[in-house]
């Protein structure tokens, strides 16, 4: 009994990751300004770093964007290229993930749901309480 407990715990692991491996890949955000790449961060969980950005340089004094916003003032000069904004997206039913979700235009975490459509295509809301939310679209880019 305990081998068999053993295995279905282990087939769930395995069957998790193998359907987080589709979502690895690049995501373009809806309004075209930043690119976030999926990759699978552990046991049954999906991670996205921003790789890349529209505008890369921060207007008021020319040098590459930075974590301004971060409540941490030590976080504040971290370049927001390579910085993780989704953090453990773990299955919550058919095609559907939840986790965090960190917005660098506020320098808060959020509650964050993300379900993908099979044209490529993902919803993903980051929500305040769960019941204030903001919706974005993500596309596929590779």
């Amino acid at each position: 009994m305990k081998f068999l407990t053993s295995a279905t715990i282990g087939f769930c692991f395995l069957s998790a990751t193998a359907l987080a491996a589709p979502l690895a890949g690049n995501w373009l955000s809806e309004d075209g300004g930043t690119k976030v790449h999926l990759s699978i961060c552990g046991p049954n969980k999906l991670c996205g770093t921003l790789v890349w950005l529209g505008h890369p340089t921060d207007r008021a004094n020319g040098k590459p964007k930075t974590d301004k916003h971060n409540p941490d003032p030590a976080r504040r000069g971290r370049p927001l290229i390579g910085l993780q904004v989704v953090r453990a997206l773990a299955p919550s039913g058919p095609n559907k993930w939840s986790g965090l979700i960190y917005n660098a235009d506020d320098g808060h975490t959020y509650k964050a749901y993300l379900t993908v459509g099979s044209d490529g295509v993902a919803k993903v809301e980051g929500c305040v309480l769960a019941v204030l939310c903001k919706r974005h679209t993500w596309t596929r880019t590779n």
